[in-house]
């Protein structure tokens, strides 16, 4: 029922009708509360609408942004294995992603902003095989910028491969903080702190993961022990490093990383797909017999009368020899391609008596003419040197044997000039090979040019390699870069005659097993005793002649014997009767246990790249311990050798992997990983196990 409310005097009423009753007023009064409460629902509702959108949106971008075990984000991506772990992890260390330019086309995550403008970034799964799973990763950018770089992490594993170092250690120990330098060949004799002749850019880690950086990169390298990592980056500016003809300089880092079930078999993947096999299998002679040098023994002081003595003397003694090798300096000056006259007065007489007595010989030779050389003036006429960046003028460049030009190996004329002296010398002499020194970038003058221009200065290393494939018998090498396919012997950087890490005896295992990772297998492990320099010295038995310490010869002679190929260049009877039997004892081991071994397995380097020598992981890698041995190795898989490699000590401890082990005394081993402490070594041992199977 209506109730009708009377109008009082003085109020008139509004047109609409009650619109402005006590009551009304009284009821709009009471509603506001309730229209803020509804206002307030809405906003709630829309709020909970966004935020669901907002989360619906951030799972679909957090989806978009994995693929197969990789998550990315703005500042990089980790990789987990198959139990969740974070195997890998990569920091983007010049720039992030704007993920909002991010998208997923079938298994290729792409991105085209960073925080700095442009770029072409992606990241594309590829799975190879059912037990590996590898990442192709680019980031090029659209606009000139100084460089790119990506910072690896360690994340707790072990890594390995990378460059022959001076200081060399297994796995990697990279110490303090180091900008990223050129990742170019290098002599780590004369420069401690580069990187080393061989080199590859390829790393591989305890955790299963390998990584490759692109051959199309400006590589440089730098690290930081603080943070654990490894700085890779691409760079123009400030770098010997140039761009394609007719490409801008815009820096690109772009890599391969793939994760297997174990490092073993990631490895054999990485060799197998990304590294070229040696065709054939050099000289099996020079796997068996020692290689005899005259370097440390003689220095630049041999001569013709020197060296036949030599000779004699290894006969004498009743030692074998795969070949001499005559060292610096036999030629009157650098450069020349025949015998200085007054050292070697009847060259072809020395070659006939070596001949007779059944010696081959091999030569020292090096991409260097001196300008004090009857050829630098042939070589400028005929334009084969290297040349300054302007290339009117061949560029001058200082060496350890003086100052001169270096041939430009990208000329076919060069290249054709050169093999027309080696050959010459081989057939005037019957000369059996070559002895391939230096070759490292370092030894390019800063500024150049070449025939053919050179995006990677390394490039220049494995066209001077390629000089090596005529004579590759016996030919050796101390530089690689993409090289592995050189069938001929590769040598780590000569030796100083002392004890420790850097460029001593205890460095030989890290560096061989370093260079075998990056794909050369044929390795001579240098001189035994090292190179005998004064500095480096103490005095021989004689009051005169400066010797490695005795007990130093003795423990490299052992540990040279288990490896490829043995070489000697300080004599053992240099010393006294005791050594010479050491060596003759090893000797003979070498070529009777040690050869066969080396043999079999150099056969299936031609198919696999596998390593002849090897780290204990390989058989063993789920055995924690196994990463971190670095004075110890495998020959294969069942031969596992333990050198004494410590001053005044004829014991050493020694781990063996899980398996049944024998020793070398006979003594039998069959439960699981086992520590050896103080095994007992004497002074003419060597400690090794064979697998038992």
């Amino acid at each position: 029922m209506y109730q009708i409310v009377p109008v009082a005097p003085g109020e008139q009423q509004t047109a609409g009708g009650a619109g402005n009753s006590p009551v009304k007023k009284k009821l709009a009064h009471e509603g506001r509360p309730l229209v803020a409460a509804g206002m307030l629902g809405c906003v709630l509702v829309l709020a909970a609408v966004v935020a669901w959108c907002y989360y619906s949106a951030s799972l679909r971008r957090a989806q978009l942004l994995k693929a197969e075990l990789l998550e990315l984000n703005k500042d990089g991506f980790i990789i987990h294995n198959q139990a969740g772990a974070v195997i890998f992890s990569m920091a983007f260390g010049s720039g992030t992603l704007n993920l909002d330019s991010c998208s997923k086309e079938g298994k290729i995550l792409r991105c085209t902003q960073s925080d700095s403008g442009e770029l072409n970034f992606f990241i594309q799964t590829v799975r190879p095989k059912d037990t590996v799973m590898c990442y192709r990763v680019r980031w090029e950018e659209l606009q000139s910028k100084r460089s790119v770089e990506h910072a690896m992490s360690y994340n707790d594993s072990h890594w390995y491969g990378g460059a022959e170092t001076a200081t060399q250690h297994w796995p990697i120990r990279m110490p303090g903080e180091e900008e990223p330098q050129p990742f170019i060949t290098s002599d780590v004799y004369s420069n401690r702190k580069a990187f080393g002749g061989i080199l590859e850019r390829y790393w591989l880690s305890s955790n299963a993961t390998a990584i490759k950086i692109n051959d199309s990169v400006p590589f440089h390298l730098g690290w930081s022990e603080k943070n654990s990592t490894l700085r890779f980056q691409a760079r123009y500016q400030d770098s010997p490093f140039r761009p394609p003809e007719g490409r801008p300089a815009f820096p690109e880092l772009s890599y391969r990383v793939c994760v297997g079930s174990d490092v073993t078999s990631i490895h054999k993947y990485m060799v197998r797909r990304y590294f070229p096999k040696p065709i054939k299998v050099p000289s099996p002679e020079v796997f068996q017999k020692p290689l005899w040098s005259t370097s440390a023994i003689h220095k630049t002081a041999v001569t013709q009368e020197k060296l036949l003595r030599y000779a004699s003397d290894i006969t004498k003694y009743g030692f074998t020899c795969s070949h001499l090798e005559l060292d610096d300096r036999y030629t009157a000056d650098y450069g020349e391609f025949d015998f200085d006259p007054q050292k070697f007065p009847n060259a072809s007489g020395m070659f006939d008596k070596l001949r007779e007595d059944r010696f081959q010989v091999s030569l020292w030779t090096h991409p260097f003419i001196n300008y004090d050389s009857i050829n630098f003036g042939v070589a400028v006429e005929k334009g084969l040197f290297v040349r300054e960046p302007s290339g009117e003028l061949p560029a001058l460049v200082r060496w350890w044997n003086g100052i001169g030009g270096v041939l430009d190996f990208t000329n076919p004329e060069a290249r054709e000039w050169y093999s027309s002296q080696l050959r010459m010398m081989k057939t005037r002499y019957n000369v059996t090979s070559f002895k391939f020194d230096a070759g490292e970038t370092s030894y390019l003058p800063r500024q150049f040019s070449t025939l053919v221009p050179l995006s990677d200065p390394s490039t220049f290393t494995r066209r001077y390699t390629e000089m090596a494939i005529p004579f590759s018998e016996r030919a050796e090498l101390r530089v690689g870069y993409q090289s592995q396919d050189i069938s001929c012997f590769f040598r780590i950087i000569d030796r100083d005659s002392v004890w420790g890490y850097e460029l001593g005896l205890k460095s030989i295992i890290p560096t061989v097993l370093t260079i075998s990772i990056l794909g050369y297998q044929f390795v001579l492990p240098d001189m035994i005793g090292g190179n005998a320099y004064p500095n480096r010295t103490a005095v021989g038995l004689d009051g005169k002649s400066v010797l490695p310490d005795r007990e130093l010869y003795i423990r490299w002679l052992e540990l040279s014997a288990f490896m490829p190929a043995m070489q000697f260049s300080i004599p053992p009877w240099a010393y006294d009767s005791e050594v010479v039997q050491i060596a003759l004892k090893f000797a003979g081991l070498h070529e009777t246990l040690v050869a066969p071994k080396v043999l079999e397995l150099a056969g299936k380097v031609l198919d696999t790249g596998d390593p002849i020598i090897r780290p204990l992981w390989w058989i063993a890698n789920n055995d924690d311990a196994a990463y971190k041995i670095d004075s110890q190795f495998l020959i294969g898989d069942d031969l596992m050798v333990a050198p004494v490699l410590e001053s005044g000590k004829q014991e050493r401890d020694i781990y063996l992997p899980a398996g049944r082990w024998r020793s070398y005394k006979g003594e039998h081993y069959d439960k699981g990983p086992t520590y050896l402490t103080d095994y007992p070594v004497d002074l003419d041992e060597i400690a090794y196990f064979t697998w038992v199977h």
